[in-house]
């Protein structure tokens, strides 16, 4: 059995990678992964794969345990693995909820590198892997002080595994998109401390971009000029000037 397995499947940029697959790829299955069932049961009247909706919280280890079993039972192979899930605490480090805080680390960053662990075994040459970063694993971001550093993590994480996994025909990228509308904003109080933002990208957009760079074998998705042109730019400029401007930007002292 050949199967695809995206996380964060229930909305944003998950739900349109599961989108995007279901379009590009010949699978016998998608598996998709999110808290809440629901959501992935009724993704499956949008798509012509077979869905597998597995209901895990990703920030709990027994949920990486079920899936391990899950593989163990089915052994499938996982033509690719899509790394979606995640979320961010917006705001002054000090004063924002540390289990929050903790567990969006989890997620982002922990969460993601036992997915690959635990898929690994599973895929063979010409597997792909798909890590969703973000513009903030670049630069460090204060107010975003977690959600940014997680972000890094998994940007240095996906070029290493990319330089290990090269001799066994396994492709691994980044994708690290600007500012995205989706639901993850209400969930990071965006709002509330983002006052500045150069242009919004859809999910859609995103994803798109993504599976075409992925066809490439890119380390790296970025979408849009105005988001490479920053990249390029904070690489050049001192860490001290860089946080400077965005506080500046977001009217932070």
């Amino acid at each position: 059995m050949k199967i695809a397995v995206v996380t964060g499947a229930s909305a944003g940029i998950g739900r349109e990678f599961v989108r995007q697959i279901d379009r590009l790829e010949t699978l016998d299955e998608i598996w998709v992964v999110a808290r809440r069932l629901e959501r992935l049961e009724a993704l499956q009247a949008e798509c012509r794969h077979k869905l597998r909706p597995l209901s895990l919280d990703l920030a709990e280890r027994e949920s990486i345990e079920r899936y391990a079993a899950l593989l163990e039972a089915e052994k499938p192979e996982i033509a690719l693995l899509v790394n979606a899930a995640g979320f961010g605490v917006f705001g002054p480090f000090a004063e924002k909820d540390l289990q929050q805080q903790l567990k969006s680390a989890s997620v982002n960053a922990l969460a993601l590198t036992a997915m690959c662990h635990v898929s690994l075994p599973y895929m063979r040459a010409g597997g792909r892997i798909v890590n969703m970063g973000s513009n903030s694993a670049w630069q460090p971001v204060p107010y975003q002080t977690v959600y940014g550093a997680s972000k890094s993590y998994v940007l240095n994480f996906s070029r290493s595994l990319w330089r290990e996994l090269r001799p066994r025909g396994i492709h691994v990228m980044c994708v690290c998109p600007g500012w995205i509308k989706t639901e993850f904003q209400a969930v990071a109080h965006h709002d509330e401390y983002i006052r500045y933002v150069d242009r919004w990208y859809g999910p859609d957009e995103v994803a798109a971009q993504a599976m075409k760079d992925l066809k490439k074998k890119k380390l790296v998705s970025i979408l849009g000029h105005p988001v490479r042109r920053q990249v390029r730019l904070v690489k050049f400029l001192p860490v001290k000037l860089i946080m400077h401007i965005w506080c500046k930007q977001q009217g932070i002292e």
